[in-house]
């Protein structure tokens, strides 16, 4: 059965109680705590409101944390691209692939994406494989050990004047700095470098100032060169246009499609085409380049997890005539770097965001930071979407995972909200991490009064599949005597909501 339902509605079985597994993010093996459900078919509104309402899925396999009582709690992030701004670090990793396609120019231990080892993925394979994507590691020792043998190389070079040496200083820590924030997630670093060996601070010299006071100073000793007699009619003169309004195209700074698709020379060394391809062996495209797909992903296992996964499953996509014109679903975005697929992205299409679900590439090429690069082409397809379907607006991340240093990055990508785990209402990341710095679980919502305004207020509306037949959980509760099932019935309710409840198909042997 399919799970995108394009005319049926959704089908779920729902597992009682709660489930515990070994934790990927802290280790803990029994402390991730969720409850969970099979989706036999889902329609993609209905799984829009479950992600909205903090659920998750890893191929049919749909879960929510117990917030308040997992060890790492899992807060839902979506980004704002139509506000988005590419970071210092993100512009430096599109460069990095352009200076790539162009030149074939190789920049090595930088960042190295690194998924987590996920924890409800491994025990519930699904699709195709399920690695949480976007969940990235910077080796700052890699990093470090580039930087050194950098600042070595500079020191070797003789023959530069004291002041030259004072620039060159300045430029060189800027430099450090910025390649110390090239990859995610990004930190802010700044080195101080000592003086050399045998060559003590000469303290006679002026204190080290900024390279643009620098620059400023020099530019009024060549002003004064010039015009002697007249140092301040001349230096007022050149300087009045930089308190004139600047122009909007030079200054404006570059948009987040124009880094990506900045043109490249005819020459180029390397081509890179995305293909967006509907997850489904109905689909000739998809079909003809699975068995390479699934290669990778077999490559991609191996080096990461050691864990085949299970064959695709069959989807339907939707295609409403209000919507984008791939439709909706799920959907493999394919990196094609010169005839090969370096990388897949899945991402599934819903009525109001693009949900990032996994990433796996080619180890060999994990210098390109594809994890980021690929996150920041899918903010720009949700953008692109968003101009056919004006209620797409939302790039959903997955889980933030603030006790986890090396998930806090996800944050980064802003502006975003976090869902808040109890009344379901977005909240600006902003004004959530005060709360989470203090306590590992929070409510976002600042107003005590305030409820899930989309619990189930009505549980006898829920509708139920049983023996082949559809009928109100009213009426299947009059033909049942173990109590157990209206106790597991109504957690249900509560854990999808009133709406989801009413339109989905709760299946009971």
């Amino acid at each position: 059965m399919a799970f995108w339902a394009a005319l049926s509605p959704s089908i779920v079985e729902y597992f009682e109680g709660e489930d515990f597994y070994r934790c990927g993010y802290c280790k803990n093996e029994s402390g991730s705590r969720s409850n969970g459900m099979w989706a036999h078919s889902m329609t993609v509104q209905d799984y829009q409101d479950l992600i909205d309402r903090g659920w998750r899925r890893s191929g049919k396999y749909v879960y929510k944390p117990v917030m308040n009582q997992t060890c790492c709690p899992q807060y839902t992030i979506r980004c704002r691209p139509l506000q988005f701004q590419p970071s210092k670090s993100h512009k430096k990793v599109l460069k990095k692939m352009l200076k790539f396609l162009a030149k074939g120019e190789i920049s090595r231990g930088n960042c190295e994406d690194e998924p987590m080892e996920p924890a409800m993925e491994d025990a519930v394979a699904g699709d195709f494989g399920l690695i949480n994507k976007l969940d990235i590691q910077c080796d700052l020792k890699t990093l470090s050990d580039d930087l050194k043998e950098s600042l070595e190389s500079e020191e070797k070079k003789k023959g530069k004047s004291s002041k030259k040496e004072e620039s060159n200083e300045l430029s060189r820590s800027q430099d450090i700095e910025e390649k110390l924030g090239s990859g995610e997630p990004s930190h802010s670093v700044k080195v101080h470098t000592a003086p050399k060996p045998g060559k003590g601070a000469d303290l006679s010299k002026p204190p080290c100032r900024k390279a643009k006071e620098i620059r400023k100073e020099r530019k009024r000793l060549k002003l004064m060169q010039q015009n002697p007699d007249g140092e301040l009619g001349g230096l007022q003169a050149r300087r009045e246009p930089s308190f004139c309004p600047p122009k909007a195209k030079s200054n404006q700074p570059k948009s987040l499609e124009d880094l990506i698709f900045e043109s490249l020379p005819e020459n180029a060394s390397h081509k890179l085409e995305v293909r967006l391809v509907p997850v489904s062996f109905e689909d000739p495209e998809f079909k003809s380049s699975f068995s390479q797909s699934f290669s990778l992903y077999v490559k991609y296992q191996m080096a990461i997890h050691q864990d085949p996964p299970d064959e695709c499953g069959k989807t339907e996509a939707e295609n409403p005539p209000n919507g984008p014109d791939c439709g909706y679903g799920s959907f493999h975005q394919q990196y094609w770097l010169d005839g090969k697929i370096i990388a897949v992205g899945v991402i599934d299409i819903l009525p109001y965001c693009v949900s990032s679900v996994y990433l796996y590439y080619d180890p060999d090429y994990s210098f390109l930071s594809l994890g980021v690069y690929s996150a920041l082409r899918e903010i720009a397809f949700t953008r692109q979407l968003h101009e056919k379907t004006s209620q797409l607006n939302y790039y959903y991340m997955g889980f933030y995972i603030h006790s986890c240093p090396k998930m806090k990055y996800k944050g980064q990508y802003r502006p975003s909200d976090l869902l808040c785990p109890e009344t379901y209402v977005w909240v600006p990341i902003e004004q959530c991490l005060p709360s989470l710095e203090n306590s590992k679980y929070c409510r976002f919502n600042q107003d005590p009064q305030a409820v899930d305004e989309g619990r189930s207020q009505e549980p006898d509306r829920l509708q139920v599949l049983y023996k082949k037949v559809v009928m109100p959980y009213g009426v299947y509760r009059k033909q049942q005597k173990d109590p157990s099932e209206e106790a597991a019935v109504l957690q249900y309710a509560r854990l999808v909501g009133q709406a989801c409840s009413e339109r989905m198909l709760l299946f009971r042997s």
